[in-house]
C-alpha cells in the first residue's frame, strides 16, 4: 500500500479552490492540475508498505498527540523557484499548532524506520505540477529555466492575492493513495483526533 499522512480541508474551501483553478487552469494548459477532491494537506509521505506495516504506522500515529488547528488558506506560489517552477500552491497560515503536529507524526513514523524529513515543514496545497518532472518543493538536479507556468505567472501578476477561507481541523488521517490514469486517487483509511 502506497500511503500518507494528511489533513483533509472544508468543502466550502475545497469548492473555493475548484472555481479558482478552473478559471486558471488555462494559463497552464501543460501542467498536471490536481483534481479537487484529491486536495488535503500533507504532514508525511510514506510511500508503499506491507499491510502489516500499515498497521503498525496507525498504531503510531494513534500515540501522536496535537492540538486542534485553524488553517487560513490564501495566496499562491511557486516551488522551487518562480523561474524554474515545477509546482504551483496555495499558501496555508496556520502558525505553530500545524508544524508541531508534522513534526510529531515525523517523530512517531521514525520509530518504526520511516526516514525522517531532512527539511522543514511548508505547508501547502499543490494545484499543479509543470510537466512531467517530480513535484517535489526542494531545488533538484536539472532544475532550471521552465516555462511550464510562465502564462500562468503573468496573468496571476495582475490580480490580487486570492483568499480561500478558514477552517479548523479535528483530526488528520492515514490515507492510502491509489496510482490510476487519470491521477492518483486517495482513500482514507484512519482517522486520529485532535485535542
Amino acid at each position: 500500500m502506497r500511503v500518507f499522512v494528511a489533513l483533509d480541508i472544508d468543502d466550502a474551501i475545497r469548492d473555493r479552490i475548484q472555481r479558482f483553478m478552473d478559471g486558471v487552469r488555462g494559463f497552464a494548459p501543460d501542467a498536471r492540475w490536481v483534481r479537487a477532491e484529491s486536495l488535503h494537506v500533507t504532514l508525511k509521505f510514506i510511500g508503499e508498505k506491507p499491510v502489516e506495516s500499515v498497521e503498525r504506522i496507525k498504531q503510531a500515529l494513534s500515540a501522536v498527540h496535537g492540538e486542534v488547528i485553524t488553517m487560513s488558506f490564501r495566496g499562491y506560489g511557486f516551488f522551487p523557484t518562480l523561474k524554474a517552477a515545477r509546482v504551483f500552491w496555495v499558501g496555508i497560515e496556520a502558525g505553530t499548532p500545524l508544524a508541531s503536529l508534522a513534526h510529531a507524526v515525523d517523530e512517531a513514523t521514525a520509530t518504526l524506520g520511516i526516514p525522517k524529513e531532512d527539511r522543514p515543514f511548508s505547508a501547502h496545497l499543490t494545484l499543479a505540477r509543470g510537466g512531467g518532472r517530480s513535484g517535489a518543493p526542494r531545488w533538484q538536479k536539472g532544475d532550471g529555466p521552465n516555462k511550464n507556468f510562465q502564462h500562468l505567472q503573468e496573468k496571476l501578476a495582475a490580480l490580487r492575492a486570492p483568499e480561500f477561507g478558514t477552517m479548523t481541523a479535528g483530526e488528520f488521517f492515514l490515507y492510502e493513495s491509489q496510482l490510476g490514469r487519470v491521477g492518483s486517487r486517495y482513500t482514507k483509511i484512519a482517522p486520529f483526533a485532535l485535542t
